[in-house]
């Protein structure tokens, strides 16, 4: 048979290298789960509504014996998926009822032993939750401010991969936060955020500091935690100022207009009346031409600049730690230098 675990069992075991498999249907492990896990999927979402409809309109049995016929069909491939994977196992579903638990059954008697987690992903979820509102959380935040197009993002996660401690808000939303954010990118939903953000809490939580971009209570769709943005206000704030060239090359570069050309005028039409008419009009003008380096330098010099001017009042003049450079890797150079005297590593 198989063993049920508690959310703190589970932890316990992934710290020793448990892979966690998620048996939903594709389209709710796409939704949000727990950050790591595979997806070997009970049925697919075809068969997860045919069975759902029978639970509905005929009855609960009827409903088992067509999931027994679709699982049948396919048990020799679904087996072979765990087979595969080596090293200890656990699987969940929605709340730790008929799928993972037949998933379980089902492995146990081909002599492959795995776990279950008690509750499923919805006990996941509340334990994410529970814990983002109780978490104590020390480090200093190093708060990273420029204007749109510095590289903000790109040098934070420079910086992360050379090992510096960073939490990449953006990554884990799947949004740039901004009415273009979502352009080349699949954004990720308040659940899937949460439960990004708590495992990079949970990584970095004995860290002297994190570094983590200058980002408002929302982006896109998903809501920052209030005790995130307090101590991004209590942190070291670090201005990045770069050329208007390098800037509009830099947006070109990460949002690649050409291959997004529809979504970038639906993006451009829910702020255009914030824009003045005249400026507007050029902008759209070259979206439509294609002219995407005139529309981009338009957009920066005559709305998100001046948004950017506004919000820096909040932290006045002398908060600030300027670093001019006249390009990324410069600017990402002296980043690194200030963290060094900041924070020396040995």
């Amino acid at each position: 048979m198989f063993q049920d675990l508690s959310i703190q069992e589970w932890l316990e075991r992934r710290e020793k290298g448990m892979t966690m498999i998620d048996v939903r249907s594709p389209s709710e492990y796409a939704d949000a789960t727990i950050p790591g896990s595979l997806n070997i999927p009970l049925f697919n979402d075809e068969e997860r509504a045919e069975i759902g409809t029978i639970y509905t309109r005929v009855s609960v049995e009827a409903a088992k014996e067509r999931g027994l016929e679709i699982v049948s069909a396919k048990l020799p491939a679904f087996i072979r998926q765990f087979a595969d994977i080596e090293g200890p196992k656990t699987v969940f579903c929605w709340r730790g009822g008929m799928r993972s638990k037949t998933t379980a059954t089902l492995l146990s008697l081909m002599d492959i032993h795995v776990c279950r987690l008690a509750g499923g992903y919805r006990n996941y979820r509340k334990w994410v939750v529970s814990t983002l509102e109780s978490l104590e959380f020390k480090p200093k935040a190093l708060v990273i401010h420029g204007d749109t197009g510095n590289g903000k993002t790109n040098i934070l996660r420079n910086l992360q991969a050379k090992g510096y401690p960073v939490i990449d808000l953006e990554g884990m939303a799947g949004h740039r936060g901004s009415a273009f954010g979502q352009i080349g990118l699949r954004a990720h939903n308040q659940r899937m955020f949460d439960a990004l953000l708590l495992e990079e809490l949970l990584r970095l939580k004995q860290a002297d500091y994190v570094m983590l971009e200058a980002e408002s209570k929302r982006i896109g769709k998903i809501c920052v935690p209030d005790f995130i943005l307090s101590k991004k206000d209590q942190g070291y704030h670090v201005k990045l100022e770069l050329p208007l060239e390098v800037r509009v090359q830099n947006i070109i570069k990460d949002y690649e207009p050409g291959k997004h050309p529809q979504e970038c005028k639906e993006a451009f039409q829910r702020i255009r009346s914030k824009i003045h008419v005249p400026i507007a009009a050029d902008i759209a003008t070259y979206l439509e031409q294609e002219q995407y380096e005139q529309a981009v330098e338009l957009l920066l010099l005559h709305y998100y600049d001046k948004r950017y001017a506004y919000s820096e009042q909040y932290y006045g003049d002398g908060d600030f730690i300027t670093i001019a450079a006249e390009t990324m890797e410069e600017a990402e150079q002296q980043v690194e230098q200030l963290l060094q005297k900041l924070y020396p590593r040995e």
